[in-house]
């Protein structure tokens, strides 16, 4: 997973580090804030700062209140004395309590903007980088990284206003604790220390534990997962398979309930240590104000204050450590995202270029080597030259591995050669407009996109850019033979073709076949790239699908077809036949046939099948 990337990232922050991140990591959630709603963000920040001021001065209207009532003097007098002190606090409780509405609206509003606009700008560079980048070992990783920066910075979001809040609520106290009397700011810290200390010692400790069982729990999961999964329930009635993955969960459920056990044991242990340096120091504390009070150094009022801020100090600088720490770690994957936006911008499909030609005779390659990033084996081009006639149908033709596959990519743009040229009519490939070139091309894959959106849709997604229109559709589901798919469909067109959702219809291997090449259809190309286009089809419906090949091209597109099937290509008007990445042999199949090369060899391997 992306974020073994950064599985030490908690560990990596002490309490010195974290003084020195703080300010930048604040500045980076205040910035993602501001991209998304720079008024919502404005909004928490105003309120978190007044809700530390309300509680400076809650803190010191509280100390005004407890001297007046301290005083002497009867009751009564005493209570009108501090009544304006508890009219200050309770307006000022009630302005904090507004202000933390506030502040939970507004980053209520900012979290999922923030996460909105994170993934989009992820979605949108993923999706506009080369087909090399995405096959890019490196590239991918990062992918796999930054793809939880989106919910990294809507974390950021509450976590940075959590660190605000408890930094302000710190300072607060700690500036009244100043004013009452300076020693008692050294009483807060060592009170404080043992929480801090344990909410981080508890805190790694977790952390450490879930990277090091994260694959076992996975495991356990997907066990569990395995048992429920419709794919799996034949074999697992059939084969008896239930025990054995029950047994199996128990096992490792029994060994993650030790580590459980373990953890519990220790955070026992550290919770004892902690409250005892905790005890100690309140003792120590407790003495001190005692030993001033006695002294007539302090008031008894302002013991019983600097007692509510010392706690109040405490609980803020244990939060404060743990959220730093947590927001620490966000961070990282929101960074992962940046890198990737950098490095993406890097791999962007060009934008503009040359112009091709309005109406191309042919298509050359010339002298084309192409190898895939990171493969150190032959090229999966070696030096290809061939001509692809425009208005014909052109078969490839060759044993898996050949290149086949490859040298239509390059023809669609999804790649650009190493070495040699590809050429519209004398213009190269490499300086085209590539959008204007994917824009005559439509290609039906082997393993085309089976899209989770009705049948309509998973026509009409063959060229998105345009509207839907219904007749286009119908006409290019006609066109492709695929009237009786539809027609058997319960919603005929509007069936959503996602089994896993509720009203879902799957469709066979062929069915699907003929929804891809309606797709291709409907996109309209002037280049038809056709790889392997009845692999699941019967020998009826093969004969149906070829036929509509053989009219798109009568039509005068372009057809460029891949298959195995060499009787499939007899009325190809061109064949090159392709070996371990070269090209070997190029003619009709009448012509290929009588020379007795590879084809002739291969087409022979196939009839003896059916002598």
């Amino acid at each position: 997973m992306g974020w073994n990337r950064h599985s030490d990232a908690f560990l990596e922050l002490g309490l010195r580090a974290m003084v020195t991140r703080l300010p930048a990591l604040l500045v980076s959630s205040l910035a993602l804030a501001r991209r998304a709603d720079a008024r919502a963000a404005r909004t928490v920040l105003a309120a978190e700062a007044g809700r530390g001021v309300a509680q400076a001065v809650g803190l010191l209207a509280v100390n005004s209140v407890l001297g007046g009532l301290m005083t002497a003097g009867p009751v009564g007098e005493r209570l009108r004395g501090s009544l304006p002190a508890l009219v200050v606090l309770a307006v000022v409780t009630l302005a904090g309590a507004l202000l933390r509405a506030a502040s939970t609206h507004a980053t209520g509003r900012l979290e999922p903007k923030v996460e909105r606009v994170a993934t989009e700008r992820y979605l949108e560079r993923a999706a506009s980088v080369e087909l090399a980048a995405i096959e890019d070992h490196a590239f991918h990783k990062l992918l796999d990284t930054a793809q939880y920066g989106a919910a990294s910075a809507r974390r950021m979001i509450s976590l940075g206003a959590a660190v605000m809040n408890a930094l302000i609520s710190l300072v607060a106290a700690a500036g009244v604790l100043t004013v009452l009397h300076p020693a008692l700011l050294p009483l807060m810290v060592a009170m404080t220390l043992p929480s801090a200390w344990s909410a981080l010692t508890l805190a790694r400790r977790r952390y450490e534990s879930f990277h090091a069982w994260v694959q076992h729990a996975r495991a356990g999961r997907l066990l569990a997962g395995l048992l429920i999964e419709p794919g799996a329930a034949p074999e697992i009635r059939v084969h008896g398979v239930g025990p054995f993955l029950l047994r199996h969960f128990r096992a490792m459920s029994e060994t993650a309930e030790g580590e459980q056990a373990r953890l519990a044991r220790l955070a026992a242990r550290t919770g004892l240590i902690a409250s005892a340096w905790t005890g100690l120091a309140a003792a120590a504390t407790y003495a001190t104000l005692g030993a001033l009070l006695l002294g007539g150094a302090m008031a008894l009022s302002v013991a019983g204050t600097a007692v509510i801020a010392i706690r109040t100090g405490s609980q803020s600088l244990g939060s404060l450590v743990v959220e730093v720490n947590a927001l620490h770690e966000e961070a990282l994957f929101v960074g992962d995202l940046d890198r990737l936006h950098v490095q993406a911008a890097q791999w962007a499909v060009p934008a503009g270029g040359a112009a091709l030609p309005e109406d191309p005779k042919e298509i050359r390659f010339e002298n084309v080597t192409f190898r895939y990033p990171g493969d150190a084996a032959r090229p999966a081009l070696d030096d290809v030259t061939l001509t692809l006639p425009l208005g014909r149908i052109v078969a490839l033709v060759g044993e898996n591995g050949s290149g086949k596959t490859t040298l239509v990519k390059l023809l669609a743009g999804l790649y650009t050669p190493d070495r040699g040229r590809i050429l519209w009519d004398g213009v190269d490939a490499a300086t085209a407009d590539r959008r204007a070139l994917a824009e005559r091309v439509a290609m039906v894959a082997q393993d085309f996109k089976r899209w989770p959106f009705t049948a309509r849709v998973n026509v009409a997604v063959g060229r998105s850019s345009a509207p839907l229109a219904d007749d286009r559709v119908a006409a290019a589901v006609a066109e492709a033979g695929a009237g009786e798919v539809v027609a058997d469909l319960p919603r005929g067109l509007d069936t959503l073709l996602a089994r896993d959702f509720s009203g879902g219809h799957e469709l066979s291997g062929g069915q699907w076949q003929r929804i891809g090449i309606a797709r291709a259809a409907y996109r309209g190309g002037d280049i038809l790239i056709v790889d392997e286009p009845t692999a699941a089809l019967d020998a009826r419906a093969e004969l149906e699908v070829f036929e509509k090949i053989r009219a798109l091209a009568g039509s005068g597109q372009t057809v460029v077809l891949i298959t195995h099937r060499l009787a499939s290509v007899r009325h190809a008007d061109l064949v090159h036949v392709l070996d371990q990445g070269r090209l070997v042999e190029s003619g009709s199949p009448e012509e290929l046939l009588a020379t007795g090369g590879v084809y002739a060899e291969l087409y022979a391997l196939q009839a003896d099948q059916f002598a």
